[in-house]
């Protein structure tokens, strides 16, 4: 039996049907919301979905990829696209925000992720009628937008994982916080206390997001590695009015 056929033999016990806007966690919470509800927002702050906020506001298609199977070459090859490597200091782009910054507009960009764009590919599979990319910086854009769609909602944070890129889920803060601020500007009463638990997180650390993200054990990780310059992206609340929209195989303006 596949994970899938699992997820859909479990009773509905943590599917959050009774109510319109939910909140989960990684693979196994996108297999739970997704094929239940209208829009599922991905949100993946360091770094996947603040990525593909700045290109999209520059005005680049950026197609997510599946983290370096040794076929990402010949896929951006394929769709006329420029491949981001996993290299943040070298030439080319990359899954920085940062250098993402400065990306001509109409760029085609294949942007491999290990959550992110996994996540995005999985709620698309699983049926949701429209897939969104949401982080802090477009978090007011993002919830205006779902509340002009209407429907239900399904926000997943991807997450990080432990022991490198293939190891069980870390909850991370700043996925907590980024998922937060979408719900907070839904301005709805129908949240599960999942959705409602992940508004209160954003709530209390709104003031001090900075700090939230920068000393959070993923943003951490970015400075120690020498990939601080991201984190100042990240947390900028609601610097982005772009709406990501996953549009067959790309994220585009929505």
């Amino acid at each position: 039996m596949t994970s899938r056929d699992r997820a859909a033999a479990t009773p509905g016990w943590f599917d959050q049907d009774a109510f319109a806007v939910r909140f989960e966690w990684g693979p196994h919470g996108l297999r739970r919301l997704a094929p239940k509800v209208d829009t599922v927002v991905i949100v993946d702050v360091l770094r996947f979905t603040t990525s593909v906020d700045v290109a999209v506001g520059r005005g680049a298609e950026v197609l997510p990829y599946k983290w370096h199977d040794g076929e990402e070459a010949a896929f951006a090859e394929a769709q006329g696209a420029v491949l981001a490597t996993g290299d943040d200091t070298g030439d080319g782009w990359s899954l920085s925000p940062a250098a993402l910054a400065s990306i001509p507009p109409g760029t085609r960009l294949v942007l491999p992720s290990v959550n992110g764009s996994a996540l995005a590919f999985g709620a698309a599979e699983a049926g949701a009628g429209l897939v969104v990319a949401g982080c802090l910086r477009n978090a007011s854009a993002v919830a205006a937008h779902l509340v002009a769609h209407g429907g239900t909602v399904g926000v997943v944070a991807a997450g990080e994982r432990w022991r490198g890129d293939t190891g069980p889920l870390r909850p991370a803060v700043e996925d907590l916080l980024g998922a937060g601020a979408v719900l907070a500007g839904l301005a709805l009463d129908d949240l599960s206390p999942e959705a409602r638990a992940a508004r209160a997180a954003f709530l209390a650390e709104r003031d001090r997001l900075d700090d939230a993200v920068a000393t959070g054990g993923s943003g951490r990780e970015l400075a120690e590695t020498g990939r601080a310059r991201d984190l100042p992206f990240a947390s900028a609340l609601d610097a982005s009015t772009v709406v990501p929209v996953l549009r067959g195989d790309r994220f585009v303006a929505g």
